[in-house]
């Protein structure tokens, strides 16, 4: 049975594939565009699972921000150093994270749900030993409670979700206020995606 300790192994195998192929359409831009929304340029974003950096972090910096790419597979470190060089590329597993600095915008998109339950919830403490004054948070889950399983090139990669309501608790519980949630959002091509600000 496929887990979350594997999810790291996983995208190490298929990082270049995954780098190659991964959708460039910018779906995602109507809630990149929210997090940074009334905001001049020259932010700080930390991407949490940033993976390759494409196209991401690469819009942020076309924008001109300064982001902080962070992910635990060496491989996709590599990808994001060669394919968005402007990024500051670390290679560190997001459980835990203990960077010392406060950044403007903080993403987990498409990568927090990666994480067990447990270490999701473990989470919220670290967005916000990260988060500056009034710093958004953009993150994605699934519409409800539930595991999954689904496919990275040719490796299976577990995905886990809490209750929405949870996340609302662990966001208050960690000094955030929720924006907005979309669940299952046909504009963002059905994904669950939270934005939230801190206090």
């Amino acid at each position: 049975m496929t887990g979350p300790d594997d999810i790291l192994a996983a995208y190490e195998r298929e990082a270049a594939r995954w780098a190659r192929e991964r959708n460039r359409a910018l779906w995602e831009e109507p809630a990149l565009a929210a997090s940074v929304a009334g905001r001049a340029p020259g932010l700080s974003v930390l991407d949490l699972g940033c993976g390759a950096g494409q196209p991401i972090a690469a819009w942020y910096i076309a924008r001109g921000d300064l982001v902080t790419g962070v992910d635990g597979a060496a491989a996709m470190v590599a990808e994001l150093a060669a394919r968005v060089p402007e990024a500051e590329a670390i290679h560190a597993d997001m459980r835990g994270l203990e960077l010392g600095r406060r950044f403007d915008v903080i993403l987990a998109f498409n990568s927090l749900f990666h994480l067990s339950p447990g270490d999701q919830r473990a989470m919220f403490p670290v967005f916000a030993a990260h988060a500056a004054p009034g710093a958004r948070l953009l993150f994605t889950t699934g519409p409800a409670a539930g595991e999954a399983v689904g496919r990275v090139g040719d490796s299976p990669v577990y995905h886990a979700s809490l209750d929405p309501e949870d996340y609302r608790g662990l966001l208050a519980d960690a000094g955030f206020s929720v924006t907005w949630f979309r669940p299952e959002d046909a504009g963002l091509r059905g994904h669950s995606v939270w934005l939230a600000e801190a206090r």
